[in-house]
């Protein structure tokens, strides 16, 4: 028990001196017009093994992991509260997205344009020496559309997954939070819980991330209780989610 102690806080030291290589990074040209860099959020991702999703949130991987806010891009227009935690395995990454709410605006399906309506949104930027990266949307009806994103000049479109079966297909479940267990009593809040496989990901560069590694990243919810809509980021972008230079950072554990 001991030698594991010590392999556990050697990690965690480890762990500690690739963010602060991180903080202190001059970085990579892709991105050097962003002369904000060193005041983008980092966090850190820790390694479990593989576990189902629910929507709740309530996997044993999860108790270890903080809760990460994200920031309100609309002068605190609203009092919900939105956060996020992150983790990976072997062969994936895995999201929790929670959010407080009382009502859902939702009608789409699979693949539509999610952003219209109430979402949560990740992307993945995980080699900053090209500008591609992967996009993935959620609505409180468990739908998804998750896309891969060229963006070339500040001119992007998404591209949909080819062969999206078996090892090659997320797993994704959404949890609707109510006053009570009564099915008509208010809503409250929703939370998604999406497992993304790094066979999705391929050929992104630097997939699947070793100890070490770190990509580029930002989330996103967008809540359409009042026009003009409320937006939520982790790392502050501009008018547009797809500032991937403005995008933080994940180190993996």
């Amino acid at each position: 028990m001991a030698a594991n102690q010590r392999l556990f806080h050697c990690r965690k030291a480890l762990t500690y001196i690739a963010v602060a290589l991180v903080l202190m990074s001059v970085g990579h040209p892709l991105h050097s017009q962003d002369h904000d860099e060193q005041s983008r959020p980092v966090a850190v991702v820790s390694q479990v093994e593989d576990f189902e999703v629910n929507g709740r949130g309530n996997a044993a991987q999860w108790k270890n992991t903080d809760w990460i806010d994200l920031n309100q891009r609309d002068d605190q227009r609203t009092q919900y509260k939105s956060r996020f935690k992150v983790l990976y395995s072997r062969t994936g990454i895995y999201f929790l997205l929670d959010g407080t709410d009382s009502r859902l605006t939702a009608s789409l399906g699979d693949f539509d344009d999610l952003w219209t309506e109430d979402v949560y949104e990740f992307f993945l930027w995980t080699d900053d020496q090209h500008s591609i990266y992967f996009e993935y949307e959620i609505s409180p009806l468990n739908k998804e559309l998750p896309i891969l994103i060229p963006n070339v000049g500040g001119q992007f479109l998404g591209w949909r997954p080819w062969h999206y079966e078996g090892q090659r297909k997320t797993r994704k479940e959404v949890f609707i939070r109510r006053e009570t267990e009564d099915a008509e009593s208010a809503i409250v809040g929703w939370s998604a819980e999406v497992f993304v496989p790094f066979e999705l990901l391929k050929p992104l560069g630097n997939v699947p991330p070793e100890p070490g590694s770190r990509w580029r990243a930002n989330v996103y919810r967008m809540d359409h209780d009042t026009q003009p809509t409320i937006g939520w980021d982790w790392s502050r972008v501009g008018k547009s989610f797809h500032e991937f230079q403005k995008f933080g950072t994940f180190v993996f554990e």
